[in-house]
């Protein structure tokens, strides 16, 4: 299988180009982006597919071999699918920030930015516990320690002292 350098530095491009464009605050720079990067990987998934073959109907006089993989095409589909939605939902996102604000730039949010700036707390890890009885066995007890005290009639250990007809 031979693959052509010249697509290969092309898809290249095109993922560098579009991750130039996710980068930015414009959302129709990142619709662009986001666009550019579906199809640079639409491109990957078909050059990695390898040379055009037969199509995939099945036929007892031709080698299995000379057959073309639908999967790459499927998967090309798909992708192309996801991305035409993901575009639906971005001009949809571009069209109402041009409605309220008339312009389509993510604006900085003073409360994200105050967020961002606040010392790291961890509720959970940073609160003082005592320490809680566990039900569960601590790493240096015995899991079958009390496995002589079970009987047939009751197969669960209520204490560690056995009881009068308990033995089988």
């Amino acid at each position: 299988m031979t693959i052509d350098a010249i697509l290969l530095i092309m898809m290249g491009v095109m993922f560098a180009a579009a991750i130039y464009l996710l980068l930015d605050r414009t959302l129709t720079r990142i619709m662009f982006g986001l666009m550019m990067f579906t199809n640079a990987a639409n491109l990957l998934i078909i050059i990695m597919a390898g040379p055009a073959g037969l199509p995939p109907i099945f036929r007892d006089d031709i080698a299995a071999d000379e057959y073309l993989d639908p999967l790459p095409q499927a998967l090309t589909l798909t992708s192309i699918v996801i991305s035409f939605a993901v575009t639906a939902f971005i001009l949809a996102l571009i069209y109402r920030s041009w409605v309220l604000a008339r312009r389509d730039e993510v604006q900085v949010d003073i409360e994200d930015i105050q967020v961002a700036e606040q010392p790291t707390y961890d509720a959970e890890d940073d609160a003082l516990i005592a320490d809680e009885a566990s039900e569960f066995l601590e790493d240096h007890e015995d899991p079958n320690i009390y496995y002589e005290y079970t009987t047939e009639t009751n197969p669960n250990v209520d204490s560690a002292e056995p009881k009068e007809g308990d033995r089988w």
